[in-house]
C-alpha cells in the first residue's frame, strides 16, 4: 500500500551546490542554515519545548537524488567510491525512498523557523520531519561500526596569497562563519576518493552567495586560490 508524506519546511542552507557538502552531520561545525516552517508547523504550539533541547534529529529528502529504479548496492566514498556494499550498510543518498537523516544543533527558536549549525543539507531541502537528540537513548557508548570507525582523516588546508583576507571580508559582510566553513568543508577532502587528480586541476563549489575554487598542489594538501562574491 503506498504511502505518501509532505514537507513540514526547507531547508536554507549554506551549502549551495552538492559537492563538498560533509558526508557526515557535525564534522563541519560552521556550516549552518534555517529551517523554515510550513503552516501549520510554523505556529508556536508546534515549537512548544524546543527551547529546551541541544540538538535535533531531522529527517528530509535527497530531493536532487531521487530515482524511479532502486539501488540495492552502492559505492560509499567512505570505501574509496569503488567497491560495493549494501545499500542498507551505508549512509549513501541514494536511499529506497529517498530519506536521508542528520543529528544538528539547535541554536535558535524562533517564529516559524529554526537556525541550525553543523548541518550537512543542501539548500532548499524538503524536511520531513525533527525529533529532539535524546541523549541517554540516542548515545550509546557500545556502538561500532567497522565500516567507519572514526571520522575522516583531515588533509591541510592553504590559503593563496591575499585569499584568506578577502575570505574573511566576506565573512564580515555576510555576517556568517565564511573561513571556518571553508576549512573545515575542505580539509575533508571533497573529491571522489578514487581520484588523484593534477596539481593543476581546479575545484570549486558556493558557500551562500560566494564561490570558492582550490586545487591540490600535493596529495595531502588544499590550496584556496578563489574568492568570489556572485
Amino acid at each position: 500500500m503506498p504511502y505518501s508524506v509532505s514537507p513540514i519546511g526547507f531547508m536554507r542552507s549554506c551549502f549551495r551546490e552538492k559537492f563538498a557538502i560533509p558526508r557526515q552531520p557535525q564534522l563541519a561545525p560552521a556550516a549552518r542554515g534555517t529551517l523554515e516552517l510550513l503552516p501549520p508547523y510554523d505556529q508556536p504550539q508546534a515549537l512548544q519545548g524546543l527551547e529546551q533541547v541541544s540538538h535535533v534529529w531531522l529527517l528530509f529528502l535527497f530531493h536532487q537524488a531521487l530515482e524511479e529504479q532502486p539501488r540495492l548496492r552502492v559505492r560509499p566514498p567512505r570505501l574509496g567510491g569503488n567497491r560495493m556494499l549494501g545499500v542498507f550498510a551505508s549512509r549513501a543518498s541514494h536511499r529506497p525512498n529517498g530519506i536521508g537523516q542528520s543529528v544538528v544543533r539547535l541554536d535558535a527558536v524562533e517564529a516559524g523557523r529554526l537556525q541550525l549549525s553543523g548541518i550537512d543539507l543542501l539548500d532548499g531541502t524538503p524536511v520531513l520531519d525533527i525529533k529532539p537528540y535524546v541523549p541517554y537513548a540516542d548515545a550509546l557508548p557500545d556502538a561500532c561500526n567497522a565500516i567507519a570507525s572514526q571520522a575522516p582523516q583531515r588533509i591541510t588546508v592553504q590559503w593563496a596569497e591575499g585569499i584568506l583576507q578577502k575570505a574573511q571580508a566576506e565573512s564580515q559582510r555576510l555576517g556568517q562563519p565564511l573561513t571556518e566553513l571553508v576549512e573545515q568543508c575542505l580539509a575533508q577532502d571533497p573529491r571522489p576518493a578514487y581520484q588523484r587528480p593534477e596539481p593543476e586541476r581546479r575545484y570549486g563549489t558556493r558557500f551562500w552567495d560566494v564561490s570558492v575554487r582550490w586545487h591540490y598542489p600535493s596529495p595531502e594538501l588544499i590550496r584556496v586560490i578563489e574568492i568570489e562574491r556572485e
